[in-house]
């Protein structure tokens, strides 16, 4: 019972948490690693425990799955220069140089346990990142390249972090023989993702209920990533295109109440998953502290404040320097297929990107996967180093720079012509032209108050310069204020005893439908 307590007062603490973030428009992330810091001080917390194979699936695969439902691949593909520089090339620098921090400082650390260090807290995190770019005013192309970069990294450091943990292990590693195991996992994994993407839409093509197919999508995260890894595959690589593919195909097929419950219940399932993870490296981060000795404690402490500066360092020395940008090809439009855009963002931009390296989840994630048996049945070398220097990684990224990030941006005032805005106002106009023309024939009086609402929502489209359309549509207003007014008398007739619940909670529901055809950003 005790447990069930502890469990619920956590989750209130970090929906409280959460609440101030948003207030003060800071990532979500952030004040959930202050609140892990807490919990490692807490007397008496209780184990949860977690099998340190299970911890990529049950963290990595969600979070992967939803960041690639969301994912552009068409954008993508315009900036994939940009994006493999940082999830690739930066992440091999950070971890090259985390490995040389770390060796100078502990230098009886196996070079193994170094490098798997080094991948532990390259990758920057996809919902730290995402949780700042909400509340921010940034160039389109420069926040694709940090969502694509954040989706993309982990699979070079988890290929690094896996190398390394068996080498580690095992004391043997030879590039030869992993290079084309490595290569086949890589092509094998970005065939796999689709054809499963496939498999699944046809499935999903005969499940109706809202309930069922979110459960499906479920299984299919954790499915995926645990045959993948099974069959030796990339389990990033494996959902991430098996998102993006079934995001492209299965618009079509998807009911628009299944999409509203599916978001809400996806959000809740990262948010809860951030909260978890934050509480396991929390309740591993007392013992490791207890375990040491003052001198320990401090030589430890020592090397995490240095790894945590290089992380931040390494990632402004990889950006900067690459003349003006044009090297990660984040300094114009054109090279994106938009002469719209902004045509030099210069270093201001650089320095954006630099800054924007929280690390997370991710970082919590491949720690707690460290095994904690090696050979001779002890534990995996320095593990308490590696999961204590993880924690002030993430600890230090998202307060210093996830705090800064947002007040950073706004002095820099980066701007584009927001091609976003011009793609929705080229398609907001083509689409009720396509609406009013469905229903040229039908003169029924319910018709014509329909072509009546979409002739004024085009006439509005077409008045403005296309992308500067306001989000919202002229029935808006007036549809909320209706449906507030039904919602009124509804209450009104329940009070009264007029009608029951059942009637109530029949009607209530007609008029949550009829309120959601308002445009939800306008509302927001």
């Amino acid at each position: 019972m005790f447990v069930f307590h502890w469990i619920v007062g956590v989750l209130i603490g970090a929906v409280l948490l959460a609440a101030l973030a948003r207030r003060l428009r800071a990532p979500y992330p952030a004040f959930l690693a202050l609140g892990g810091v807490g919990l490692a001080f807490v007397p008496g917390m209780p184990s949860l425990g977690l099998d340190p194979e299970l911890a990529l699936a049950l963290f990595l695969a969600p979070v992967l799955m939803d960041a690639g439902y969301s994912t552009s691949l068409r954008d993508l593909m315009r900036n994939w220069r940009p994006i493999a520089g940082l999830a690739v090339g930066a992440v091999a620098a950070t971890t090259a140089a985390v490995a040389a921090i770390a060796l100078w400082l502990v230098p009886d650390m196996p070079l193994s346990a170094a490098i798997v260090l080094g991948a532990v807290v390259a990758p920057p995190d996809a919902v730290a990142a995402l949780s700042v770019l909400a509340h921010v005013s940034l160039p389109h192309r420069l926040a694709t390249i940090l969502r694509g970069e954040s989706l993309l990294n982990d699979a070079a450091s988890l290929l690094i972090y896996r190398l390394g943990v068996a080498a580690a292990v095992t004391g043997h590693f030879s590039a030869a023989e992993v290079a084309p195991a490595f290569l086949i996992g890589v092509v094998g994994s970005l065939v796999a993702g689709p054809l499963a993407a496939l498999v699944y839409l046809r499935i999903l093509r005969r499940v109706e209920e809202p309930m069922s197919t979110i459960v499906l999508q479920f299984s299919a995260a954790f499915g995926l990533w645990i045959v993948a890894e099974a069959v030796e595959l990339s389990g990033v690589l494996t959902v991430v295109s098996f998102a993006i593919t079934v995001a492209r195909r299965a618009p079509g097929q998807t009911a628009p109440r299944l999409r509203v419950v599916s978001k809400a219940v996806w959000e809740t399932a990262i948010f809860v998953l951030n909260v978890l993870a934050f509480v396991l490296i929390g309740e591993q981060i007392g013992p490791i502290l207890a375990r040491m000795s003052p001198e320990q404690e401090t030589a430890y402490i020592s090397v995490a404040g240095a790894v945590v500066a290089t992380v931040i360092l390494v990632r402004i020395a990889w950006v900067l320097p690459a003349s003006a940008l044009r090297r990660l090809g984040v300094e114009g439009g054109e090279a994106a297929g938009d002469p719209r855009q902004a045509r030099d963002l210069g270093l201001g931009a650089g320095f954006a990107v630099a800054w924007s390296g929280m690390r997370g989840l991710v970082t919590i994630a491949a720690a707690l996967a460290l095994p904690e048996g090696g050979p001779g049945g002890g534990a995996f070398p320095y593990r308490d180093l590696i999961v204590l220097t993880a924690f002030c990684v993430v600890i230090g990224t998202l307060v210093v720079q996830g705090l800064t990030l947002r007040p950073i941006l706004g002095r820099l005032g980066l701007r584009d012509s927001d091609p976003v805005g011009f793609e929705v106002g080229r398609a907001r106009t083509e689409a009720y032209g396509a609406a009013v023309e469905a229903l040229r024939d039908d003169h029924s009086e319910a018709a014509d108050a329909l072509r009546r609402e979409f002739h004024t929502a085009l006439a509005e489209a077409e008045a403005h310069e296309e992308g500067l359309a306001p989000e919202g549509l002229p029935t808006d207003e007036p549809r909320r204020r209706a449906v507030r007014a039904a919602r009124d008398r509804l209450l009104a007739l329940r009070r009264s005893g007029s009608i029951g619940d059942d009637a109530y909670f029949v009607l209530e529901e007609e008029l949550d439908w009829a309120e959601l055809n308002a445009t939800p950003r306008a509302e927001a």
